[in-house]
């Protein structure tokens, strides 16, 4: 699946499901007096916001290069995803302690309305998370967006759940203590794209090891020592390489270009590295280290 067909239509039936299922949540909470299905419609008001972002940032993203933005608009997802995750990381804190105050307070809950609006929650937001699934594997953008709708399917799970304790043994305490506990799972999600969406906003080093991509430049007999290595990350599929290699003195300018192909392709296929900027020398930088 494309990401353009992702953003497009479905994005926007996933946007309505979510509407209607934040108004029917929260109309439900607070009749039945329910934390989890509250907590279930500010999740959802907030995943209505952070769709739209989404699909805004994919649109952005999209955008040809240009002589303002020479890398193109890539990074404006990466953006993306990193807001929605933090919001979302910020909402669930605070529905954590909301769950807390629930505990030392029980309140009284009807579990019927409780279950009632739980279950077509559940399914409303399992079919938003279904129209996501595909694109979340390649795009930290739709990635951040599926993470929130799979935490809705769960807590949407965990309110039913809760609502068959409560109908049946009156145990009001399990409402918060299953958001809890989804909450928790949530958070360690929520880490790992801000902990991405970080690292490629730093502009640091993808998971490959640059001695490795030395060693392998190196096996070219025309080339004798790479140094002024960088690598960087414009999104979670452009990986960028910058190095100076110092070639052999009887390698003229027209061997370079071939050159410059066999690194190129070699990089691409070994490390999926798709941007690579060489600067050949001969004696110039013969003592520096790999990233001096």
């Amino acid at each position: 699946m494309e990401n353009g067909k992702v953003t497009g239509k479905r994005f926007f039936y996933v946007t309505m499901l979510n509407v209607l299922i934040t108004v029917a949540e929260f109309i439900g909470g607070v009749f039945s007096g329910s934390l989890g299905l509250i907590s279930d419609a500010f999740h959802n008001l907030e995943d209505s916001l952070s769709i739209v972002i989404s699909y805004v940032a994919s649109v952005i993203g999209r955008r040809k290069n240009n002589t303002k933005k020479t890398f193109g608009y890539k990074r404006a997802e990466i953006l993306a995803a990193f807001v929605n995750s933090i919001v979302l990381v910020v909402i669930t804190l605070m529905m954590v302690f909301e769950s807390f105050k629930r505990l030392s307070q029980p309140q009284h809950i009807n579990g019927r309305l409780m279950m009632i609006v739980s279950l077509v929650g559940l399914i409303a937001n399992f079919v938003s998370m279904l129209m996501l699934l595909t694109g979340s594997k390649h795009n930290l953008n739709i990635k951040a967006t599926f993470l929130h709708m799979l935490t809705d399917t769960l807590s949407s799970i965990g309110v039913f759940i809760a609502s068959i304790f409560v109908i049946l043994f009156n145990w009001n305490w399990v409402d918060p203590l299953i958001t809890i506990v989804i909450a928790i799972w949530l958070l360690k999600e929520a880490y790992s794209v801000v902990s991405e969406t970080v690292n490629i906003l730093m502009e640091a080093s993808p998971k490959i090891d640059l001695d490795v991509v030395s060693d392998a430049i190196m096996t070219i007999p025309e080339i004798v020592k790479v140094h002024h290595i960088h690598v960087w990350m414009i999104d979670e599929n452009h990986i960028m390489l910058d190095a100076h290699i110092n070639v052999k003195r009887n390698c003229n300018m027209s061997e370079l270009d071939g050159l410059y192909d066999k690194v190129d392709k070699m990089l691409n296929e070994e490390f999926n590295i798709t941007h690579v900027t060489l600067q050949a020398e001969c004696s110039r930088g013969l003592d520096n280290s790999l990233i001096d």
